[in-house]
């Protein structure tokens, strides 16, 4: 426990603190040192990519599968992959944190870190697209980080010779979807006692059971997440759409208190500037993932006509994460009375929020939103875990089988207690992720840009 609460500390502890005017100070950790300042330089590098090439990305979205290839997904079905993931209970309660904690500045910067983090995830992304290889078990292709720093490190395709970064890599990525599969398991099971007052033993079974029958299926994943992940985001959107419109009359002061406690002199002369800035800056970090190398994991599998396609595919699922669903639970909660929220955090909070919005019909949808983002999280997870397991114990089905048995399991426990041990250790996770993804990701990044240029070339041609 010493160890591992150290570890959390290195990673995602102050490793320097800047004081600012007003007592206040300025706190940053390894990770915000490492991605902040990478997305900076990816986003000049690829010429502020979010912005100059946000209608290829809308473009890319519309581009139709090549249905004869039927064992391969597509750019699109990648997307919804990485999405699953991304957009899971981080963006619902994790949001209200940041709030709670920073104000309503601290999505402002949320925003900023997406913007950022865009360009990150093109590059991660475009890479797994160059360093992605067959998949003899499931069909169509597979790679991510695990393989294209083996290719930085070994020069060779023989995964007998393995790389030392590349194995940490794939270690820290299972370690890192067991810890979320816990914390999933206990999010559903908690809000489902508070919406329907249905014990979490009965709530973790029916759960565990809907996720063995599609994860322990050869294909299954793809398909119940083409289904569920626009469902689930489309309503949530309207649904905070239909807030918004009942609430219009808040909304230029809605605007207004993000901006001006964004940058406000307020915030920095009551020493709570630091707050605001690190509570955003963290918590766009955390939902986005660029630069952690999960996304990665399902952008290798897509069958596209061009790896770059790829990159500005999963540059929009950051946009989508953090510009939309993130900002629709901030919305929804800058929209409501303080008075109401007042004590609360989390998903209590959250809820008392929807109540007000939508009466009773509010809590019960929140919990049913919860649970499809959690749920999509969990099985996109395990379709991550498939390329790290097969890198570290070669192609075969038992050790995938085992790998699925442990998540389930996992999940399970997760439902009916809470280990705060465990979800340390997917904080842990994530965190060795990205760094030993960011290794590679600086050496490789030319062959990124390089793709972008052949892709941009193309374009200017067929125009």
């Amino acid at each position: 426990m010493a160890v591992i609460q150290l570890m959390y500390r290195l990673l995602w502890g102050d490793l320097i603190t800047i004081p600012l005017p007003g007592g206040s100070s300025l706190g940053l950790s390894l990770l915000i040192l490492i991605l902040v300042p990478s997305g900076i330089y990816f986003t000049v590098k690829t010429g502020f990519l979010p912005f100059r090439l946000f209608h290829k990305m809308l473009k890319v979205t519309t581009e139709k599968r090549n249905k004869e290839k039927k064992d391969s997904i597509s750019g699109v079905q990648a997307l919804i992959i990485s999405t699953a993931t991304r957009v899971g209970m981080g963006n619902l309660v994790g949001v209200v944190a940041a709030i709670s904690a920073g104000g309503a500045g601290a999505v402002f910067w949320m925003w900023v870190m997406a913007l950022l983090g865009s360009s990150t995830a093109f590059v991660e992304a475009t890479l797994a697209q160059l360093y992605k290889e067959k998949d003899p078990l499931y069909g169509g292709f597979r790679g991510g980080p695990a393989y294209y720093i083996h290719a930085l490190f070994k020069k060779t395709t023989d995964k007998k010779k393995h790389s030392i970064i590349a194995v940490l890599f794939a270690i820290s990525g299972l370690i890192c979807w067991c810890g979320i599969s816990q914390v999933i398991g206990n999010s559903v099971s908690s809000s489902f006692k508070n919406a329907f007052q249905i014990p979490p033993l009965y709530t973790t079974i029916f759960l565990v059971l809907i996720a063995a029958v599609i994860v322990l299926r050869k294909n299954a994943t793809v398909k119940v997440l083409d289904f569920i992940v626009p469902v689930m985001a489309g309503l949530y959107f309207l649904f905070t759409l239909i807030i918004i419109g009942i609430n219009f009359s808040q909304l230029p002061g809605v605007f207004r208190q993000i901006f001006e406690e964004a940058f406000g002199l307020r915030q920095v002369v009551a020493g709570g500037f630091g707050a605001v800035l690190m509570n955003g800056a963290k918590r766009g970090l955390f939902s986005n993932e660029a630069g952690s190398g999960s996304a990665p994991c399902a952008a290798a599998a897509a069958d596209i006509s061009h790896p770059a396609k790829e990159g500005l595919l999963q540059s929009f699922g950051v946009f989508i994460d953090t510009i939309v669903i993130c900002s629709c639970s901030a919305m929804i909660m800058l929209m409501t009375p303080a008075g109401l929220t007042q004590g609360l955090d989390g998903m209590d909070l959250l809820q008392t929020a929807m109540k007000h919005h939508l009466g009773d019909f509010g809590v019960i949808f929140i919990a049913v939103i919860l649970w499809l983002f959690s749920f999509s999280t969990f099985i996109g997870i395990l379709f991550y875990a498939r390329s790290n397991v097969a890198y570290l114990f070669g192609d075969n089905w038992t050790s995938q089988t085992l790998y699925k048995i442990l998540a389930l399991v996992m999940l399970f426990v997760g439902g009916l207690q809470t280990y705060t041990f465990v979800w340390d250790l997917g904080d842990i996770g994530i965190g060795l992720m990205t760094i030993f993804n960011m290794i590679a990701l600086f050496p490789l990044s030319g062959h990124a840009l390089k793709s972008l240029k052949d892709y941009e070339q193309q374009e200017k041609e067929e125009a």
